[in-house]
């Protein structure tokens, strides 16, 4: 049974920065500690996926679990956590959490709803503890921005949740691309086709609003606290266990939820930046209140310089909605390390979440999360099988690395500065599935250019709820 100890204040000192780590500022650098030294880490959000995240962290044994908060404690989706952590003290509010044990806390984990991930990050942030966030990183673009100005303010460590971001996918996508192996892609081709939570109201407008009636809070959740800025909404529990997902007022549907898994390493190494345009070519079950029985979307990615050419990015999501998948595709099968619910054979009817990437005379496949390319046709295929470099393995997994990032030991490889800029790309795709409609968008100002209303959603959630305004401030 694991036992906590306090018996250090200042694991971390708040001034001064490594020189091994003057490159990146943005580092929370440890003090003069020993490296045996843990991490106390609080976590918010200890369900679900929340409670895998936390039990991860926890085998690292780089961390001690010093104070646990979620909005539902004591109910059954905690249970697991409480009885493996249970002289955690426990909280349902993350500022009340704070205010008690601010002293005791060095990093944070961030598991709650998608709409929530911006206060409580922007509250652990001021108060100088390290951040690991759930993806997508916030609910709105402009949240990402006032996350990423405070990374550089703050100068902690910080990591998004996209685990595969340290995995095997990572180092054969940085290798390849510094050797020139994905030079000249001018096509990605993303698809998550699994069944959505919200697919069971069929896009149905009269059943999505009797199924969130007002319900009594039997359970004493703590309704005020999960809303957090967002305006007032009656309490139903078909918000909770992961439902929020399917409105577009809480979640980020399954682009914000699987693109960080799949489209990373395209975005980070391909310089992807921001896209000119995002076009609905598909949309099926259209509404205004979750998000689509399926959807498939266009992302034109300028050309950004030598071997970088111009570059369609499509998204397919939705049962059934499959990409037109190039020859020799199910001769290789992929090495998915995604979630076994979803399945890892692409031998079936079914297409597992993956992706297929168009470079000069080449083609790629990929899966989800940490899963590595394959090449699997084109007429430079041979010669760039022939070629291909050695890949590095990875020194540490996902959790571990950002446990050392707060240590100052390693750089946090999903940083506020990488994954970003990755979620406001998506971001951009998730206001198209709101609206319905195509989006010209100017990368310099920041600016949708041709829609008022989905403009205006860059900024959803916002104004913030009475009480909540000051967190909206860098």
């Amino acid at each position: 049974m694991e036992r906590i100890s306090y018996s250090r204040r200042s694991f971390l000192k708040r001034t001064g920065v490594a020189s091994a780590c003057a490159a990146f500022p943005f580092l929370r650098v440890a003090g003069q500690t020993s490296p045996n030294e843990k991490v106390n880490l609080a976590c918010c959000g200890i369900g679900n996926q929340g409670a895998g995240d936390i039990n991860a962290l926890f085998a690292t044994g780089l961390c001690n679990i010093v104070a646990l908060c979620d909005t539902e404690m004591g109910g059954k989706r905690t249970q697991k956590t409480l009885q493996k952590f249970p002289n955690a003290p426990r909280f349902t509010d993350f500022r009340k959490m704070f205010d008690k044990h601010d002293k005791e806390i060095d990093a944070v984990l961030v598991a709650t709803p998608d709409h929530s991930h911006f206060v409580i990050t922007m509250e652990a942030m001021r108060r100088g503890k390290g951040v690991f966030v759930e993806k997508p990183l916030a609910h709105s673009f402009n949240q990402i921005d006032l996350l990423m100005a405070a990374e550089q303010k703050y100068k902690v460590a910080t990591q998004m949740g996209n685990q595969g971001h340290s995995d095997g996918n990572y180092f054969q996508f940085k290798t390849w691309q510094e050797a020139g192996v994905l030079d000249n892609v001018t096509k990605f081709v993303a698809h998550m086709n699994g069944g959505r939570r919200w697919h069971k109201w069929k896009g149905d407008p009269a059943a999505i609003k009797k199924a969130i009636a007002k319900q009594p809070n039997t359970n004493n959740v703590d309704w005020d606290t999960w809303l957090a800025h967002v305006a007032e909404h009656d309490f139903t529990e078909q918000y909770l266990n992961g439902d929020w997902r399917c409105f577009y007022e809480f979640g980020n549907g399954a682009l914000g939820d699987w693109g960080a898994h799949i489209l990373d390493t395209g975005h980070e190494f391909l310089k992807w930046g921001l896209p000119t345009s995002v076009e609905p070519l598909k949309m099926e079950g259209w509404n205004p209140y979750v998000f689509p029985m399926a959807s498939t979307l266009l992302f034109k990615v300028p050309a950004r310089g030598p071997g970088l050419p111009a570059c369609d990015v499509y998204w397919y999501d939705g049962v059934g909605n499959h990409p037109e998948l190039p020859e020799g595709f199910h001769g290789v099968k992929t090495n998915s390390n995604a979630p076994a619910s979803l399945g890892g054979s692409d031998q079936g009817k079914a297409l597992p979440p993956g992706k297929e990437i168009y470079g000069d005379g080449v083609i790629f496949k990929g899966g989800s999360h940490g899963s590595t390319l394959s090449v699997i046709g084109g007429e430079k295929a041979d010669a760039v099988k022939a070629t291909l470099p050695q890949v590095p393995k990875s020194p540490s997994n996902h959790y571990k690395n950002f446990l050392l990032g707060v240590k100052g030991e390693e750089v946090c490889r999903s940083r506020f500065a990488v994954s970003g800029p990755l979620c406001q790309f998506m971001c951009l795709g998730i206001i198209v599935q709101n609206v319905n409609a195509k989006l010209e968008f100017d990368p310099k100002t920041r600016k949708i250019t041709n829609h008022d209303a989905a403009q205006a959603l860059l900024r959803i959630g916002e104004p913030p709820r009475k009480g909540w305004e000051e967190y909206f401030k860098v």
